[in-house]
């Protein structure tokens, strides 16, 4: 079972990796709020389908009934969606290493949330790894003059959406239904009035990329379902080292297939990151480990 989940974990990540090769498909749908809409609706669509499958609807009606659960995913929807939009935008604006940065350093944003918002306490080795990832930051931004604000933009909605989600009571499937749920009627009328004033992508921009805005939803849901299943299979910790497989193709794809610059600038300050890193997963294997001997 364990192995089985490993390998659910890369076939996730390793999806998530391959996103701007699907993504870069859709440079032809012009305003990308176009690509987001259909992502939405599609993927609404997918999900209602494998609720209906799998028979999870229960709990689904039950928050329904509940305005605090309606504001939480709210406000969780309105993350996701940004950061789903903002990502489609990097990547199809050639900043797709810039993208992965914001993933290399989410981790580290989600700790230093955990102080923020739980009053967690940090060894002392977990600030050495957050010092590390700060300096890379404020390296980049004193070479380059201007704050990698898109990998910051990143890092943080998708942290912050990630707390939001670990404070939820509904599970992956469930709770990604209600967000979309939630996005899903302001995207349809936005779909349907951008057919009106003819300027709709759908049906206008060839069979290919209709073809990839439905798929959207499929291309949306598979992951999650591989990583929800990981996540029963294995632990987290292990998961936690999996996760960086998807902002490291990331990287290579920007680098290599799109040959977005990568300067020695750029090197140094992603290797106090990747450090940074490093350091925060022997710290906590060697803390695991310390606690199992006692």
């Amino acid at each position: 079972m364990t192995n089985r989940g490993k390998w659910y974990a890369i076939a996730a990540y390793g999806l998530w990796g391959l996103f701007p090769l699907y993504w870069k498909q859709l440079t032809s749908v012009v305003p990308l709020t176009q690509v987001l809409g259909h992502r939405v609706v599609w993927s609404f669509l997918v999900l209602l389908i494998i609720i209906r499958l799998r028979k999870h609807g229960s709990l689904l009606r039950e928050a329904l009934h509940s305005p605090r659960e309606w504001f939480t995913y709210a406000l969780a929807a309105v993350l996701l969606g940004s950061n789903w939009l903002l990502f489609i935008w990097a990547l199809m604006s050639d900043f797709v290493v810039e993208a992965s940065l914001g993933y290399f350093i989410n981790p580290l944003l989600n700790v230093l949330m955990g102080v923020v918002f739980l009053r967690e306490r940090l060894r002392r080795g977990q600030w050495f790894a957050v010092g590390l990832a700060a300096s890379g930051v404020l390296y980049l931004t004193f070479i380059y003059g201007a704050l990698p604000w898109i990998a910051l933009v990143l890092a943080t909605s998708f942290g912050l959406y990630g707390f939001i989600k670990k404070t939820a009571r509904l599970g992956p499937i469930d709770s990604l239904t209600f967000e979309m749920g939630l996005l899903f009627l302001p995207a349809l009328l936005y779909l349907i009035w951008t057919d009106v004033t003819g300027e709709a992508a759908f049906f206008h921009s060839g069979f290919k990329a209709d073809c990839f805005m439905v798929c959207a939803g499929v291309v949306t849901t598979v992951p999650l379902l591989l990583f929800g299943a990981a996540t029963r299979r294995i632990p987290l910790s292990l998961i936690g080292m999996i996760q960086y497989l998807a902002p490291t193709m990331h990287l290579l794809l920007g680098v290599f297939l799109y040959h977005e610059p990568f300067t020695r600038a750029r090197l140094i300050g992603f290797s106090f990151i990747w450090m940074a890193l490093v350091v925060f997963a022997l710290e906590g294997l060697y803390t695991l480990k310390k606690s199992n001997d006692k």
